[in-house]
Parts: structure tokens; sequence; C-alpha cells
């Protein structure tokens, strides 16, 4: 005799409590005008903490993955669309959220700032791009997940060109520099990082120079992508 699938999924029933499942994204941008790093986030338009800020996300629902659940919660909160998101950690304190027990996977991601305006939609009051260093008080578990990209985002500048994420196509060797000693919160010596950078053979220069500059027109650059995705494969410490 045939068993139906209900029949075929009682035996399968749990017996104790599942807790629910979000998603959070920290979106980086560099903003080459203020240098400032950057990132995304939505003002609360529903409690719990209505009116606080917190990062983009939501529940995961239950015929979609995570990558979908996050890239859905970045569109519905702050119309930010095609990011490519990368999975950071998973965050799971029994008390991080008021509703009961609720489990993060929280997801981060590098953007061209002056790409992804950050603007309101349906599950937000306000989106903004905030400097990382004047954050206001997060919902939620937020700042510790912050506190973790952002210590994420510093490993990786060591073993990955993370400028040909949050630059621009075209850009100067000070405004690179300036990239990686704003996340590294460090001063780097100007001569020493060009020298590296070059040796690495990442940038090549687009024969294009600043115009209508009171000082010293500097030249541009841009990533050579080939090179790249070479020292991508193989490997690489950026020792700065």
């Amino acid at each position: 005799m045939t068993r139906s699938r209900d029949e075929e999924a009682g035996e399968f029933t749990y017996t104790y409590p599942r807790p629910a499942v979000t998603v959070d994204c920290v979106v980086f941008g560099f903003d080459l005008e203020e240098d400032h790093l950057k990132i995304l986030l939505i003002q609360r338009d529903l409690d719990p903490h209505a009116g606080m800020w917190a990062l983009p996300g939501g529940f995961v629902r239950a015929d979609e993955s995570l990558q979908e659940a996050a890239a859905r919660e970045l569109v519905e909160e702050a119309s930010v669309r095609d990011v490519f998101l990368e999975q950071l950690y998973t965050f799971g304190d029994a008390e991080r959220d008021p509703r009961g027990r609720v489990i993060s996977v929280a997801y981060y991601a590098l953007v061209k700032w002056s790409e992804h305006v950050a603007q309101a939609a349906t599950d937000a009051r306000d989106a903004a791009w905030v400097p990382i260093d004047q954050l206001p008080a997060l919902a939620f578990d937020h700042e510790h997940i912050v506190e973790v990209a952002l210590e994420r985002l510093r490993g990786k500048v060591r073993y990955q060109p993370v400028g040909f994420e949050l630059l621009p196509e075209r850009f100067t060797m000070s405004q690179l520099q300036r990239l990686y000693e704003t996340i590294l919160e460090t001063r780097l010596d100007r001569r020493n990082f060009q020298r590296k950078v070059r040796r690495m053979g990442i940038v090549v220069p687009t024969g294009e120079s600043q115009q209508n500059v009171a000082h010293r027109a500097a030249k541009f650059y841009t990533f050579d992508r080939e090179k790249y995705r070479e020292l991508e494969r193989d490997g690489f410490e950026f020792a700065l």
C-alpha cells in the first residue's frame, strides 16, 4: 500500500522548537570625496527597535536560499541590487532578538559607493550611507556584526586588492593609498606603498591625468583584471 506524503512527513515531525533564521547585510563603500569608508544602514519602521538604525536584513522565507534572502532584503529595504554578497559569519546568541530564538547569517559586500544610491523602500523608514567612524547606536547585535565584518575587511586587504571592488574604474595612487589607510586606520609610507603596488602588477596607467587642479596633476590608473585573477588563483600576501 502506498503511503500519502502527509503520512511520510509525519515520521519526521520535529518535537523540539525550531529557531527562526534571518540574514543581515554589511555593505561597504568608499566615498572618495570625503575619504570615508561607509556602510549601508536602514532605519527600522517596525518594532522591535522601531526608529533605530540597523543593517539591512530580515527573515528567510521557506522557499528561498540564504543568498536569495539577503539579496531580496537589500532591494526591499534600501533599493540596492546587483551586489556580490559573501557569507561572513553566523550569529546565534540566545538573547540577540527580543522576538524569540533567532539565528542570523550575516553577509558582507564591497561595492563602488557612487553606483548604489541608498533609498528606503517598502520595509524601512529611511536608508543611508554612514561613515564607519560615525555610526549611531544600532538595533539588535548589529554593532557586533559590523565589528566582525570590519575585521574581515582588514584581513582581506592583505591578500586581495580590495580597491578593485571599492574604487571607480580609474583612480590615482593617492586615492588607492588613502583607501588602504582608511581601512587599516594607519598611515602608510607613500613610496613604499606605491613600490609594492607596482611590483604586484595589478595596476596600469590609463594615460590620463587629473584636470583643473591647483597641485601637480596626478596620473590615473586602472586595475589589470587578468593579473588580478591570476594573483587571486595563485594567492599572494600584500604585506603593508
